[in-house]
């Protein structure tokens, strides 16, 4: 194995499998940190990790362990993966697991560029974008358990880190390789050693990649891994894609904005699942047996309105929402494939990562994409899985991904 890599979430995870796929280079995702060796000729391992949203402690602790798997695989690059839009809180995790690795490898200098243009994700002058908003009005202020208010990722790196935060700046980043090499020694020179990494198109991470050869520890979105590739001698044998057939479902617990969009535009059977609803009782298999009733792709879905859930948070509490919504869609989902659905499509980082627990494979081969950043997945023989970030796919994804999974590549 040649990249080690480590996800804090499942979705996030399967976006970066997806990038290095296509880039050629041979990749296994895993579902937490295995118990035994890779298989022989993986060139890139993710670890797949729910480690976004709890206490800091227990996330440092769980990437550790994952960083040590990965290091008696042979790796020599470490990527620690987090979203595109930097989702996080005042207390972590992306500095304290960034700063935790780093101490472990000793890097001098570790680059943050959650920038992924394809998905409408830029970073100038050391601000995030999504599309031409900037991240504090791009919809992200209303996440449910990571707002994010505030589009100057030093400051927000600052606040979770024990060390100042650096900036490359997109005109460094346009003068090559050399420059950004430079660059980040002059912020090391300052005591700068973690920098935020300027980049707008997929020709800046490109550039990044090459002037990260050879460098232990690098962060970011998937897009950051598009130049890592061509930094190791691969062996051409990213794999082959074989499609599945039968039932097709879909569950949704995201309520961003392009959830919510793809939740009105899918014209399938659908059904509304309130927080009050599962707080009250509603069983699982009572939403699985309605869309294993159905024909054509059934939705359950619980993706709100902001002003909803903020309520139904402020009634019954954000950690007690959140934990009983992720329950819910892990159980309907182990019902719905033991009800004989080898579809299966989740939309959400938190909903896709409870789902893929209470699935428990082992590993997941990366297929074909979908959407920029969401490739189909094999969990095991007959069963293969889409797991969609709330913001990530075209408004017609749902139909989209049930039409992707079906065919071979």
């Amino acid at each position: 194995m040649l990249l080690g890599c480590i996800g804090d979430d499942f979705t996030g995870s399967s976006d970066l499998g997806n990038t290095l796929v296509k880039q050629g280079m041979r990749t296994v995702q895993y579902v937490g940190v295995p118990s035994g060796p890779a298989e022989p000729g993986v060139e890139a391992g993710v670890v797949a990790l729910k480690s976004r949203s709890i206490p800091a402690a227990e996330a440092v602790a769980q990437s550790l362990a994952a960083l040590d798997w990965l290091k008696a695989q042979g790796c020599t690059q470490f990527l620690f993966k987090y979203c595109s839009t930097f989702d996080s809180t005042a207390e972590g995790n992306i500095g304290p697991v960034a700063e935790a690795l780093a101490e472990a490898l000793g890097a001098e200098s570790v680059i943050f560029c959650p920038a992924f243009p394809a998905a409408g994700r830029t970073l100038y002058m050391g601000h995030l974008f999504v599309a031409d908003r900037l991240l504090s009005d791009s919809g992200m202020e209303n996440h449910p358990l990571t707002p994010m208010t505030d589009p100057d990722l030093r400051r927000v790196l600052a606040a979770q880190a024990s060390g100042p935060v650096g900036l490359v700046k997109a005109a460094t980043v346009w003068q090559g390789p050399e420059a950004i090499r430079a660059a980040l020694a002059a912020e090391a020179a300052e005591g700068r050693r973690l920098v935020i990494a300027d980049a707008i198109r997929d020709e800046d991470l490109m550039t990044w990649g090459k002037a990260l050869r050879g460098m232990p520890l690098l962060t970011g979105g998937s897009g950051i891994a598009m130049g890592l590739p061509g930094n190791f001698a691969l062996s051409g044998a990213a794999g082959h894609w074989t499609g599945q057939g039968g039932r097709v479902a879909a569950v949704s617990g995201s309520c961003s904005n392009a959830t919510r969009a793809q939740v009105a535009r899918h014209d399938g059977p659908k059904r509304e699942v309130t927080a009050e609803e599962v707080l009250g009782g509603l069983s699982p298999r009572e939403a699985a047996d309605w869309a294993l009733a159905q024909d054509g792709l059934p939705l359950v879905y619980s993706s709100a309105e902001p002003e909803v859930v903020k309520a139904a948070q402020a009634q019954h509490g954000r950690e007690r929402v959140a934990a009983a919504l992720e329950g819910f869609f892990a159980e309907t989902a182990r019902a719905l494939v033991a009800g004989g659905v080898t579809r299966l499509i989740t939309a959400g980082g938190e909903t896709s990562g409870a789902v893929v627990e209470a699935l428990a494979p082992e590993a997941l081969e990366i297929g074909p994409e979908i959407d920029p950043g969401v490739p189909v997945m094999r969990a095991s023989g007959e069963l293969v899985l889409a797991l969609k970030s709330g913001n990530f796919g075209a408004p017609d994804f749902f139909a989209k991904a049930a039409r992707v999974m079906e065919r071979d590549a």
